[in-house]
Formats: structure tokens, sequence, C-alpha cells
């Protein structure tokens, strides 16, 4: 398993859009993704898990991964949050 923490840099946060393609990228993965917010912990496969964690803007969440290709999907995670989800 592997961890760690990121921010929320995009300017509306962990809105629909921006969780879907959050949802996009974690199912290319066979990996259990997880994604915590406040202590709440959700399915990174689960669009309507996302939503309702409510991070917003400058958030730090926490990303945990699990599986045999863990390393690849958190530099996936890692690139698609640093792009902004392709927002601003």
């Amino acid at each position: 398993m592997i961890r760690q923490t990121l921010i929320i840099q995009n300017k509306l946060g962990l809105h629909t859009r921006a969780a879907a393609k959050l949802v996009d990228t974690a199912k290319k993965f066979e990996s259990r993704i997880e994604l915590t917010f406040r202590d709440r912990a959700v399915d990174a496969k689960s669009i309507m898990g996302l939503i309702t964690l409510g991070a917003q803007k400058d958030n730090e969440v926490e990303v945990a991964i699990t599986g045999e290709d863990e390393q690849q999907a958190l530099e996936a995670i890692v690139k698609l949050m640093a792009d902004k989800f392709g927002e601003d």
C-alpha cells in the first residue's frame, strides 16, 4: 500500500467534472484506490463518493492505493491533480 497527501489545486475543488476525470483515471487501474478527506474515505472509482467528500480548493486529501499497479496509479492521479483536472 502506498499513501500520499495531495492538495486540491483547481479553483472549483472536487466538483462533478473533476470527480468524473478522477474516476476515469482511477478505473484504468486494477488497484484499490481510496481518497480520504476529513476522516472520511471513499472509493476513487465512485463519482458519488468523491462528490460527497466536498473537498474544495487548497484542501488536503490523502490517496491510498493497494495493488499490483499502485505506483502507476499514484503517478496518474498526482499528475491529474497537479494539472488541476485540466481546468484553470
